[in-house]
């Protein structure tokens, strides 16, 4: 990472409430920032909504059995029963002796449905995290600015919220939406000032706008809180691995920036279970291999 950009968010965390200088925090289920000269460990994680038509207890299971390393759980999306059990009938303790179980870390909570006000306590007595939704309807490219600072404006009592319970909040793009190009991007980490909002990249939707997710990955930069592996095709080639894309450049363009987060494989659509598992552990093990070729190729991105 140059100079300029350590500059640049150093500013950025202390312009935040004024005067008072405010250092990013490591988000206790992420990975530890690496400092400069030391490897970049890629560590995975994949979403329970694979699972939606199994309960949370079995979705854990069949996750942890993989091998992944922490566990996105979802909101009420296309159904998904996962966050809501939880929140009604295991609650923060019931979840932490749940991931105990299966050692699995919390990464993340999606909540596209529901919002993460509803879910902010659970989430930071379960542990904290990453706390996953989308941004706003598009706008002309003239508007972008000004829309995007009154965005991030709205996003100020949440981003508060999130700092009470020890957790962040990931706006993910999406077509046709405030947050979806590269330029949206730029303009979402010069205007955010808070070390606890960030992106959730996802590059089937930058893909789709034929732009590139290397790039995207950069400009997000330490503001890159949650990402995709996820690609733009159909059903299951949806999937690292599955899918023709070669992520050698995302995961290199990850280990750039020092990414501290999980790289989550993931597709919609909902495959019968062993189906999803078979998959999955297609995608753990190209996305193993993709790591595996960086580090041998010599500079800072084996572990």
């Amino acid at each position: 990472m140059n100079e300029s950009l350590d500059r640049r968010n150093f500013l950025k965390a202390m312009s935040l409430s004024g005067a008072v200088v405010i250092a990013r925090p490591v988000l206790s289920a992420r990975a530890e920032e690496a400092s400069p000269g030391e490897k970049w460990r890629m560590r995975l994680s994949t979403s329970s909504i694979h699972f939606m038509g199994l309960p949370i207890e079995q979705a854990c299971e069949r996750i942890a059995r993989l091998g992944f390393e922490a566990i996105d759980i979802w909101s009420a999306h296309q159904g998904c029963p996962h966050l809501d059990d939880v929140a009604k009938r295991l609650g923060a303790e019931g979840l932490k002796k749940l991931l105990a179980k299966h050692k699995l870390k919390l990464f993340a909570f999606s909540v596209y449905r529901g919002g993460y006000e509803r879910y902010a306590e659970l989430l930071g007595e379960g542990g904290g995290g990453v706390a996953v939704r989308g941004s706003g309807p598009a706008c002309k490219p003239e508007e972008l600015t000004s829309r995007m600072r009154q965005f991030i404006e709205q996003l100020k009592p949440l981003a508060e919220l999130a700092e009470r319970y020890n957790s962040y909040l990931a706006i993910e793009n999406h077509g046709n939406a405030l947050l979806c190009s590269l330029d949206s991007f730029k303009a979402f980490v010069d205007i955010n000032k808070s070390p606890r909002l960030g992106i959730a990249l996802a590059p089937y939707h930058i893909q789709s706008l034929k732009a590139s997710v290397p790039e995207a990955i950069r400009i997000c930069d330490q503001q890159l809180f949650f990402f995709y592996a996820w690609q733009h095709y159909s059903d299951a080639q949806q999937l690292p691995g599955v899918g023709p894309t070669d992520m050698i450049p995302w995961i290199r363009a990850l280990a750039d920036i020092r990414y501290r987060g999980y790289v989550n494989p993931f597709m919609h659509g909902h495959p019968e279970p062993d189906v999803m598992e078979k998959n999955l552990a297609i995608s753990r093990d190209y996305l193993k291999d993709c790591h595996k070729k960086l580090k041998n190729k010599g500079k800072n991105y084996g572990s």
